[in-house]
């Protein structure tokens, strides 16, 4: 089976998209940030509901939502981007090493994909800069995709 997790926090707000580029952007744009985790897995969906709560989610100041659905429809744009296979992953590799030092997990988990998610707000939004100063060809996977 796959479950996708995204996590958000709790307390964030809509923050000025100049922060994310190199070049002023000549419009007014916001963002907001996510986390995906995409896990294969087998065995017992509750364990690891409860292995993601424990490990993944600060429960003061973030929340998860199920199903990997975009979190905000009024978003123009999501930027999805995460690191290519043969590429470093320390978070993941964080994660995997706290995986294989449970003694019973009560579920195999087969794979993990970590990305990123940055929404984008504002009328006439486009992605191309975003693409550009944001993602490295030579270490990252990206999509764009449509909020809602």
């Amino acid at each position: 089976m796959t479950k996708l997790f995204e996590i958000l926090g709790k307390f964030d707000t809509d923050s000025d998209c100049h922060k994310l580029l190199y070049a002023p952007h000549p419009l007014p744009l916001k963002y907001r940030e996510g986390r995906l985790y995409k896990i294969e897995f087998e065995g017992d969906e509750s364990a690891l509901d409860a292995f993601v709560e424990r490990v993944l989610i600060d429960p003061i100041s973030q929340e998860s939502r199920i199903g990997g659905q975009p979190a905000f429809e009024k978003a123009s744009f999501v930027l999805e981007y995460g690191m290519k296979g043969a590429a470093l992953d320390l978070e993941k590799e964080m994660i995997l090493n706290y995986y294989r030092a449970m003694e019973n997990p009560g579920f195999e988990l087969k794979k993990l994909t970590l990305r990123t998610r940055i929404y984008v707000f504002g009328e006439g939004a486009a992605p191309e800069q975003f693409v550009r100063d944001i993602v490295n060809p030579a270490i990252h996977t990206h999509e764009v995709l449509k909020a809602a």
